[in-house]
């Protein structure tokens, strides 16, 4: 009895050799996209670094670059929650002048006694730009007026306002120096400085300016704890997603991902330990960012927000009460635009009546720059962050290198188109 066997199974093993590269390819493909716009930060930081002989990454420099554009990254945060949700809001520049000129007035001229304390006046003033936030929203998501209308609308108002408060053209200040402090100020050095280079002695017996170098322990410490969680909150997302049967970044680009991203993280850490330690509005900054990091991808509400700007109709199908979801919305802009008020009020050390004109437009182009859709339902708060930082690094670089102010407008305005094409080009190709 013979028996015929079949023909053996193919190994596979040539397929995979095939395949392995394409595969390679397509997820470097894929996630270059996705961190391409860290690189695009990156390649800009150098760029103006040699262009400006090393002016960009002093550290003094670099202090007054988060210092410069902190409001517009704080405002940035809330209104891609707006973007996202279909909407746009461009009161906010307006809104974050009134309330500076509304804390100035509260500290300065009116009789309020305990009132007039800073942080009193801050927390009136975050209530108060939550309120106006919840009337614009209220037409918006309940009257179904067209936000673009409303927030126009309060834009000019609150112009109005802001400047009839100064009396026209008057400045109020100066401000509290605790007041200051959230914009000019820096973390105290609770551990201790740690001297690596003592400094230089003249013949007077002065210390010479600059010399020597001395580290500030406590913006060392709490760099690298930020890097360790962000290395492990990362691998732990990763495994957590092979887990559950989702498709994860190769291994190997996660790895150069966050070597490079911890590299340039810990670089700027001792900058700013070898001059002052970290600036405290950038401590705020940093809590923001993680508390909407958490909301956008961890609370349901998150979820929510992004489905009713991906569909309103199919979310509010859905069981969502889109309404007020948006008043929440325009609630949380109007709180974020009264900080980046105070930001820019304590930065300047009084309120003028141009404070925060044509702001919004800056944090508008920052939301896109950092990959958000003008149809809503698309965008991360990490692309919001880097995108104000962008904004950021070329007003400054191209303030170091003496641009005029009017091509620093005309490059802004190409950055921003190039971005939003980038977008459409790769929502039709996909």
């Amino acid at each position: 009895m013979t028996t015929e066997s079949g023909p053996a199974p193919k190994s596979g093993v040539a397929e995979d050799v095939q395949q392995g590269p394409r595969v390679a390819v397509s997820a470097l493909i894929t996630n270059l996209r996705e961190y391409g716009l860290i690189l695009a930060l990156i390649a800009i930081m150098v760029f103006f670094q040699f262009t400006t002989s090393g002016t960009l990454f002093k550290p003094v420099n670099l202090s007054n670059l988060v210092q410069q554009n902190s409001f517009i990254i704080v405002m940035a945060l809330g209104m891609l929650l707006v973007i996202v949700s279909g909407h746009i809001d461009l009161s906010v520049g307006s809104v974050a002048g009134f309330i500076g000129a509304l804390a100035a007035m509260m500290m300065v001229i009116w009789p309020l006694g305990p009132f007039s304390n800073p942080l009193v006046v801050s927390i009136i003033c975050l209530i108060i730009g939550g309120g106006i936030g919840a009337a614009q929203g209220y037409w918006i998501a309940y009257h179904r007026i067209p936000s673009f209308i409303v927030t126009l609308a309060g834009m000019l108002i609150f112009r109005g306002i802001c400047q009839a408060l100064l009396g026209g053209g008057s400045s109020v200040g100066p401000l509290p120096d605790g007041f200051k402090a959230l914009s000019s100020g820096f973390i105290p050095d609770v551990i201790g400085p740690l001297t690596l280079i003592p400094p230089t002695v003249n013949a007077a017996g002065k210390t010479i300016m600059g010399s020597g170098l001395t580290l500030h322990m406590t913006t060392i410490v709490l760099g690298l704890i930020a890097v360790l969680a962000y290395a492990y909150f990362g691998l732990r997302a990763r495994r957590t997603r092979e887990q559950h049967g989702y498709e994860a970044e190769p291994f190997s680009l996660f790895v150069v991902k966050t070597l490079v991203t911890s590299a340039l993280a810990l670089f700027l850490v001792y900058q700013f330990a070898s001059y002052r330690g970290l600036p405290i509005v950038l401590m705020v900054m940093g809590v923001l960012i993680a508390l909407f990091v958490f909301v956008t991808k961890r609370m349901t509400i998150g979820r929510r927000i992004y489905a009713m700007g991906g569909n309103a109709k199919a979310a509010q199908l859905s069981g969502i009460k889109t309404e007020r979801l948006t008043l929440m919305v325009f609630v949380n802009m109007g709180v974020l635009s009264a900080l980046g008020g105070l930001i820019i009020a304590a930065r300047l050390g009084q309120a003028v009546p141009a404070a925060g004109l044509g702001s919004e437009l800056d944090v508008i182009a920052a939301v896109f720059i950092g990959g958000a859709s003008a149809m809503g339902g698309v965008g991360q708060v990490i692309g919001a962050v880097v995108g104000g930082f962008i904004m950021g690094v070329m007003n400054n670089g191209m303030s170091i290198m003496g641009v005029n102010v009017d091509w620093q407008q005309v490059v802004k305005g190409l950055v921003l188109l190039g971005a939003v094409v980038f977008d459409v080009y790769n929502k039709n190709k996909g």
